[in-house]
């Protein structure tokens, strides 16, 4: 009985924990979609009752279908050891694709759903605070200029709050959310009651009849219809953080029914006058309510926005671990929470990136097209690549193609609607896309390029234990540790230290460290050491894309392995590689060129593994590229 009580009690805590967190973005969508969908394509979309029928019973059927069909139902069960996300989603798709071909095609739609996620992770907190800050023009018309200052000062003190870590106030985030979704649900069911009849929608009849009596309008407008799913994609990317019982619960018990009487009664507010669709959601409260509503939805803002910035912050971690990205320093905010990490460059990019956003389009209206092409290109991706894991999970094709080739064809549909948008905003996030895209495949292709040429020149490290027998090196107390990404070669680092100190430690570790395309790597096998002759010792440590490398750390443990580790005793040796650009056939120069840009801006090894500064020994070296 005990257990049940403490079970319950920790299933309850991470659904609050989840409300504030996972549906932070889908939570603020009431602020813009309604008003975004009859404003769309300059009111082309008539304002009256089986429009308004029809609008609601289609944003209704859209949130079962996508989100407690595909996302809840489906696509959380496809889970990396209790991971999700994109770049989990990728993972488990790579280690289906048994061919080179396959591994390249999967990896570049991947690789493209994460673009996405970070141009998503640029519009979010720019529409969701800008839609916030823009009830100032309804409770005090006279300080409309300065909505674009305070959505940038808002903007401002959040990223620069990241380095503090949310820790302290992350306790927070689920009451607030908790009295963010019961105020629209109680401003709904006021506004339902005085026009019952926009109930009706609940019938998916009224969705029907919409798309058959006006497909070409209606088609149109289901560009702006998607951005009531906005938000969609968290669920599956924070399960690793809550489970999916918690999520599952939160969403059918109160999130999805809170939702749904705020659309509904937004809905009902139109029908009672035309002229509320300048701003529903703010003029569907009582005007004693307004500023308090306004302030409400800012901090409900800012949580959907920290929940979007640390969706980045992991995202980043992942793709850097599995080599689509160069090092970056990473800094862990709490003692606790392994999750609570913070990347000050991609801070500082996504904050640019937000700051020009808002900028640019200056209205949360003028960002709604580029918000629908960035979300529905993650939904068609994040199809594609469940398709691949579930055939594997299922053992199935047929049932596989034909449960997915549904939401496919959905996704597929809201894309359409959102591409005639793209010279209207929706270019924003294809440019950045394309941008990150062009980035971290020139990462990728230059980094597997460079690998191929060292490993090509390096020594076998058993040719050269062979001939350290005749050589007469002197050798001195203590542990020396080479890095190398290939393991059956010697490292450059140990050929350079020969050649100019002429000597070498007793003890000679050639180390390895490889990121696996799971989320964390098991105690037991992390650490893998084997002796080789004249006290050489080949080791190799394991990490998964979620796992936070330490190498003294796991070298610790190597006395169980046969290697007498004393961290006082040990050197590490690491070389600093100078590329030398050469025109060839492998890469253009010009990516060339990008590729040694981010080589030589990358993150020093030394923090990234966290090796004890003053125990490490940089030498360089020359290479042609």
């Amino acid at each position: 009985m005990n257990t049940d009580n403490q079970t319950k009690k920790q299933t309850a805590a991470l659904s609050l924990g989840a409300l504030g967190v996972v549906f932070g973005d889908i939570g603020t969508s009431p602020l813009y979609s309604i008003r975004e969908i009859f404003s769309i394509g300059n009111n082309i979309l008539e304002l009256n009752i089986l429009n308004m029928l029809g609008v609601l019973s289609m944003i209704f059927w859209s949130l079962i279908a996508v989100v407690s069909v595909k996302y809840i139902t489906f696509i959380m069960r496809a889970n990396n050891n209790g991971e999700g996300g994109i770049m989990a989603l990728l993972a488990l798709s790579l280690r289906n694709a048994k061919t080179k071909r396959k591994r390249f095609l999967v990896g570049l739609v991947g690789i493209v759903g994460a673009c996405m996620f970070y141009a998503d992770g640029m519009i979010t907190p720019a529409i969701s605070v800008l839609s916030a800050v823009e009830g100032i023009e309804i409770a005090l018309p006279g300080f409309h200029h300065f909505v674009i200052p305070i959505t940038l000062g808002i903007i401002f003190f959040l990223f620069w709050f990241q380095s503090k870590g949310t820790a302290s106030v992350g306790f927070l985030f689920g009451p607030v959310m908790m009295i963010w979704f019961s105020t629209l649900a109680v401003l709904g069911v006021i506004n339902i009651i005085n026009e019952p009849m926009v109930l009706k929608a609940l019938n998916p009849y009224y969705a029907y009849q919409y798309l058959n009596n006006n497909f070409g309008i209606a088609f149109i407008t289901m560009g702006a219809i998607i951005l009531c799913v906005t938000g969609a994609e968290s669920l599956y990317a924070d399960m690793g953080h809550f489970g999916r019982a918690p999520i599952r619960i939160t969403w059918f018990s109160f999130v999805f029914p809170s939702l749904t009487l705020n659309y509904f009664g937004q809905g009902a507010l139109i029908l009672q006058n035309a002229e509320n669709i300048s701003n529903p959601f703010y003029l569907m409260s009582p005007e004693w309510f307004t500023i308090p509503l306004i302030i409400l939805a800012t901090v409900a803002t800012i949580i959907a926005s920290q929940a979007c910035i640390t969706g980045a912050f992991s995202v980043s971690r992942q793709a850097l671990q599995l080599g689509f990205i160069p090092r970056m320093r990473v800094d862990h905010t709490s003692e606790d929470q392994e999750g609570q990490i913070y990347l000050p460059r991609v801070n500082f990019l996504l904050m640019c990136g937000v700051i020009a956003v808002v900028l640019i389009f200056q209205r949360s209206s003028n960002l709604a097209s580029a918000y629908g092409v960035a979300i529905t290109m993650d939904m068609v991706i994040a199809s594609i690549l469940s398709i691949i894991v579930f055939a594997d999970i299922w053992k199935s094709w047929t049932k596989t193609l034909i449960i997915f080739a549904i939401f496919l064809i959905i996704d597929l549909v809201f894309f359409s609607a959102n591409i005639i948008k793209i010279p209207n905003g929706g270019w924003f996030p294809l440019v950045v896309g394309i941008i990150i895209l062009i980035l971290m495949t020139t990462w990728s292709r230059g980094r597997s390029l460079l690998y191929a040429k060292l490993k090509k020149e390096s020594m076998h490290i058993d040719d050269f234990i062979k001939g350290f027998k005749r050589n007469t090196i002197a050798r001195v107390k203590g542990i020396s540790v080479f890095m190398t990404p290939n393991a059956e070669g010697v490292p450059h680092a140990l050929l350079h230290n020969i050649k100019h100190n002429k000597v070498i430690h007793e003890k000679v570790v050639i180390l390895t460290v490889k990121f696996l395309d799971i989320p964390h790597a098991k105690n037991k096998k992390m650490l893998e050491i084997k002796k080789l002759p004249n006290n050489f010792y080949r080791a190799t440590i394991n990490y998964g894309f979620s796992d936070e490398p330490n190498i003294p750390r796991e070298l610790s443990r190597s006395t169980e392995k046969g290697l007498n580790f004393d961290i006082m005793n040990t050197s590490y040796f690491i070389g600093k590689e100078s590329l030398v650009i050469k025109a060839d056939e492998s890469m253009s120069v010009i990516r060339k060129r990008i590729f040694s840009f981010l080589f030589n801006s990358a993150e020093e090894i030394t923090n990234q593994f966290k090796l004890p500064v003053n125990r490490v020994v940089e030498l360089g070296s020359q290479n042609n590229f």
